[in-house]
Order: structure tokens, then C-alpha cells, then sequence
């Protein structure tokens, strides 16, 4: 197992160093890639699991072979968010995500988030049980709202899932360490999150995160299953604990998951 981790942070250590100036240039080409494909796939397979819109992460990774496509928008007070986050994972139990955000402010203003980040389960949940695994990334985002979306420019977490009542209730807890290389520190991050599902394609979920040196953030929504385990849209309210107005946000999310692709 430590090599296994050892070639996952190997991994992401490498494609920290070559993604940042590609990135931007990729990310049209992986899009435009990918989502035919999964178009194509989308009414077929098994279902999978979802994790848009919340930031604590899940102890699960799409099926193999399967690629997703998770994007929102994020309407902050100032500035306006625009993501697109693909991912795939070519082995069982592991997955690789390859996206960015364009942030615009003042109708002019744009800045570029670039995110790279790779996920290895050691347990996968499972109903009526409990699962964990590895987290390790690199990213590069604008000043604009930076904080609220809890990314630093290399970052590392364990995600532990737990399943109760045959999955009427998933919590999600996540702690690492988040590098700020612009600021020259480290952070201790955290975050606990529950999902509940309302009806057969409606989700509750709740959460709230932060660092070992601020007030944390809370954010709140529901999720649903225009096709069940494929087609997924999202809304959530999300704002600092103990503030009012000043850092609060809007998003509205879509999600689009594939069967086995190759």
C-alpha cells in the first residue's frame, strides 16, 4: 500500500510541474473529447454516485473506464464563477480529474483557476459500511473568492465515507493540509458533509469546512437525478459562519456521468 501511495503523490508531484502552462490549452480539447462520448453512454450501465456540489469529498470514484463531467456556476457577490471539471478513472478505484474555472468581475475582469488532482480509494463505500481513501492535487486560482472554494496550489486529504440506514444517511469527513506557496504556509484543512436522500432522484446535503486559522464555511442545497445515476442538476446557498452578507455565494450546477467508455 505505501507504494501504491508513493506512485499516486509521485504521480500528481510530476504533472504539477507540466500542467500549469498547458492547462488552458488543454482544457477546451479534453471537453470537447470527452463529452460526445459520454452523450453516447449516458442512458446505459449502471449507476453511479454523486459528489457535486459539495466540497467535502466522498470516499467513491466513477466506474471504470467511465468518465464524468461535473460543472457549475458560482455567483459570488463581486464575481461570478464559471467551472468545468473532467475526470476519469482508468483503473478500479482510482481517478483523475483535469479542469479549471474562468472568474469574472466588473464585466470585464477574468482570471483562470487550473486544477489537477487524483483520488486512490483503499476501501470504497459500500452500503451499511465505511470507506476511505487518498486525495493529492495542484491548482492555481484567482484572488476573486478564492478562500470559499477551500483551494491552495498543492493540497492533500483523506475522504471518510460512512453509510447508515441501507444509505438514508452518508457522512463525509475529509482532513489534510492545504500549501499556500504565495504565502508560504500551510494550513490544516477540514470538512464534514451529509448527504440525504428526500425521494428516489432528490438529495439533501449539507456541509461545512475550513482551516485551523479562520471561521469555517457552511453550505446547503439539494440535487436531482434527471436521468437516475447519469444526468444530475444542482443548486446550494453557501456563506461564512458568523458572517452576513460579504462572502456569500450561489451555485447552479450540472453533472453528466458515463458508462465504460473504451
Amino acid at each position: 500500500m505505501k507504494r501504491y501511495v508513493s506512485f499516486i503523490a509521485a504521480l500528481a508531484g510530476t504533472a504539477c510541474k507540466l500542467v500549469p502552462g498547458l492547462l488552458l490549452e488543454m482544457l477546451p480539447g479534453i471537453v470537447s473529447a470527452i463529452l460526445p462520448a459520454m452523450l453516447l453512454a449516458i442512458l446505459v450501465s449502471s449507476p453511479a454516485y454523486a459528489a457535486r456540489p459539495m466540497i467535502t469529498d466522498d470516499a467513491r470514484v466513477v466506474d471504470p473506464k467511465s468518465c464524468q463531467l461535473e460543472s457549475w456556476v458560482k455567483r459570488n457577490r463581486d464575481s461570478s464563477e464559471f467551472w468545468a471539471l473532467p475526470g476519469c478513472s482508468a483503473a478500479e478505484n482510482v481517478e483523475v480529474t483535469l479542469g479549471g474555472a474562468v472568474t469574472r468581475q466588473d464585466q470585464s475582469s477574468q482570471n483562470t483557476d487550473m486544477l489537477m488532482q487524483a483520488k486512490a480509494l483503499f476501501r470504497p463505500l459500500q452500503t451499511n459500511d465505511v470507506g476511505y481513501g487518498l486525495v493529492v492535487g495542484y491548482a492555481q486560482h484567482p484572488r476573486l473568492d478564492n478562500n470559499s472554494s477551500m483551494i491552495g496550489n498543492t493540497y492533500a486529504y483523506v475522504p471518510i465515507s460512512a453509510s447508515f440506514f441501507s444509505d438514508k444517511l452518508i457522512l463525509h469527513t475529509n482532513l489534510g493540509a492545504l500549501h499556500d506557496k504565495e504565502n508560504k504556509r500551510t494550513d490544516l484543512t477540514w470538512g464534514v458533509g451529509s448527504e440525504v436522500p428526500l425521494t428516489a432522484n432528490v438529495d439533501l446535503i449539507a456541509e461545512t469546512y475550513g482551516d485551523h486559522r479562520s471561521r469555517p464555511f457552511y453550505q446547503a442545497g439539494v440535487r436531482y437525478w434527471i436521468v437516475p445515476g447519469r444526468v444530475q442538476i444542482d443548486t446550494t446557498y453557501g456563506n461564512r459562519m458568523s458572517n452576513q452578507n460579504e462572502e456569500r455565494w450561489f451555485s447552479l450546477g450540472l453533472r453528466l456521468l458515463s458508462a465504460p467508455l473504451w
